[in-house]
């Protein structure tokens, strides 16, 4: 009897000290998690947690949204794990299931059509030298001001590389309009550069 428990308790010590060491392959990693084993779930957590927060900031310039969207989006990687088939990158599949998630905030929060028109009676602004001067941090925060539409296309354009027709798709829009509201972001973003560093 003696003997079993101290088994068990050196088994167990080794399970969770090879999990809080990371000394764990991917594959063991998404089978301990599908075996709602809570110590494997609260590795990947903290594994991913961190950069699917920076994607969720991407979409949203509001950080209670984006922890809402983080935990939607670890809830569908948790409820899905058993999709994953190991040929692609898993940070990558994660990643599009936060994107996903994102794109459903989104929907949810945009309700009426945005003039798809005003960027055409306006002199494209000149934005040549401004790139050099603009670090990452206002570029986002410049793109996070644009109206909601043109800086979602934007974003998945630019930064996901996702094409018109994925685009039209995921938002519920035409091609047209896609593309319609990537001129229109572009438009905007150019005149904003130019107002804060011309």
């Amino acid at each position: 009897m003696m003997q079993r428990k101290w088994f068990l308790i050196s088994f167990l010590s080794n399970n969770l000290e090879q999990v809080l060491n990371n000394n764990i392959t991917e594959k063991d990693l998404v089978e301990g998690c599908i075996a709602d084993k809570r110590q494997y779930q609260e590795t990947l957590y903290k594994e991913y947690a961190d950069k699917m927060f920076t994607v969720s900031l991407t979409y949203t310039d509001d950080e209670d949204e984006a922890c809402d969207i983080l935990q939607e989006g670890f809830i569908k990687v948790f409820r899905n794990l058993h999709k994953f088939n190991f040929e692609g990158s898993f940070e990558g599949w994660i990643r599009k299931i936060i994107v996903n998630t994102a794109l459903e905030h989104y929907r949810k929060r945009v309700r009426e059509e945005e003039n798809l028109s005003v960027y055409e009676t306006h002199i494209e602004p000149q934005i040549e030298g401004i790139l050099d001067t603009i670090n990452a941090n206002e570029l986002i925060k410049l793109v996070n001001e644009l109206p909601s539409k043109a800086a979602m296309v934007l974003k998945l354009y630019a930064i996901e590389g996702y094409g018109h027709k994925e685009i039209a798709e995921q938002m519920g829009v035409t091609v047209g309009t896609s593309k319609s509201q990537l001129n229109r972001a572009r438009f905007l973003l150019k005149q904003s550069m130019s107002k804060t560093h011309g």
